[in-house]
């Protein structure tokens, strides 16, 4: 609660004045705690930047009722605020949930992805989800994109975005145009 609520905090004063979407990471507990979405509600009510922010949500096993999610979305929607479902295929993958959730970005999880150019079956189920997504009217982002091979293999397959060390390593700020 306290944790999420000072990265939601400090995500948004660090990109009050930038010119760049950024991400926000979120559990289905996180949005289960009417103190955090209150929390949300009120950043985003507070600045005009709710249509630069993407709340990726960590999909879950055992997840009861996706009541709140829905209702989540609705309200963020408003703001211009977007959607994504960070983890996609790794165990548990509830497609029924994500047809009535319609994210705006589903993010393929690495499992798939690290091997896909070696792994048939990671290649056939990727191709599977894109292509779900893609009647859905989501964008897709593969994760763990390390090398030339597998980028070759997601570029393919009609990913939309990658991400992993072939891209980019991770770095401690961000870039400052001048």
């Amino acid at each position: 609660d306290k944790i999420t609520k000072t990265v939601i905090e400090k995500s948004f004063d660090m990109f009050k004045d930038k010119d760049c979407s950024f991400s926000v990471n979120l559990s289905i507990l996180d949005i289960q705690n009417s103190d955090v979405v209150a929390f949300i509600f009120k950043k985003l009510e507070e600045s005009d930047i709710g249509s630069r922010v993407v709340f990726e949500i960590v999909e879950s096993e055992g997840v009861d009722s996706y009541d709140e999610l829905y209702s989540f979305r609705e309200h963020i929607k408003l703001f211009g605020s977007k959607i994504s479902i960070d983890d996609f295929g790794a165990g548990y993958s509830n497609f029924d949930h994500i047809l009535k959730l319609n994210p705006d970005f589903i993010k393929i999880d690495g499992s798939l992805i690290k091997n896909i150019d070696k792994d048939d079956s990671a290649r056939i189920l990727t191709k599977a989800i894109v292509g779900f997504a893609k009647e859905l009217g989501s964008k897709t982002i593969a994760e763990f994109v390390h090398s030339k091979e597998v980028f070759d293999v997601v570029c393919a397959l009609g990913i939309d975005y990658s991400q992993g060390y072939f891209i980019s390593e991770p770095r401690p700020c961000l870039l400052h145009n001048s």
